[in-house]
């Protein structure tokens, strides 16, 4: 085996790195839009609100809760926080996508934040860069996972 071989091989094993880092830089990405978002309409869903929680506070929740998970996934990309990542943007779409088209009314402690439209700052960016993320999440999920179980070729000598 000569010294240009052995590189090749290096780079195809270095390559589950550099999609996990692609993977991680996208769905970070697409968490800070979906904080930018919930932060900057915040103010405009305080009077949205049941005896305990305004939905003012669940915007800057999520918000919080996608910064918290971005920077996680920089930092480390495992299955632990990609999970999360999931989570944090499927959750985020998912709500998103029920609210605008059913009126559940109020749940236990949450308002009622029924609003049967798109035509509202950010709303329609914010589901988009979630389902991305969500989509990208789960890839990345999927990826981590399957790096980290052991392989055949990993144990031939």
């Amino acid at each position: 085996m000569n010294s240009g071989d052995r590189k090749d091989i290096m780079n195809v094993n270095d390559a589950p790195g550099a999609v996990t880092r692609a993977l991680g830089v996208a769905v970070a990405a697409a968490l800070a839009v979906d904080a930018y978002v919930h932060l900057h309409d915040a103010p405009l869903y305080t009077p949205v609100a049941s005896s305990t929680v305004s939905q003012a506070t669940l915007f800057r929740t999520e918000a919080g809760a996608a910064i918290v998970v971005a920077v996680a996934l920089l930092a480390w990309p495992r299955p632990l926080v990609w999970a999360l990542a999931l989570v944090v943007t499927a959750g985020g779409v998912g709500a998103v996508l029920l609210y605008t088209h059913v009126d559940v009314g109020q749940i236990a402690f949450l308002p009622n934040m029924y609003e049967p439209t798109w035509n509202l700052p950010g709303k329609l960016t914010s589901a988009w860069f979630e389902g991305v993320g969500a989509a990208l999440a789960a890839c990345g999920l999927a990826w981590s996972i399957r790096g980290r179980a052991p392989s055949r070729s990993r144990h031939r000598a």
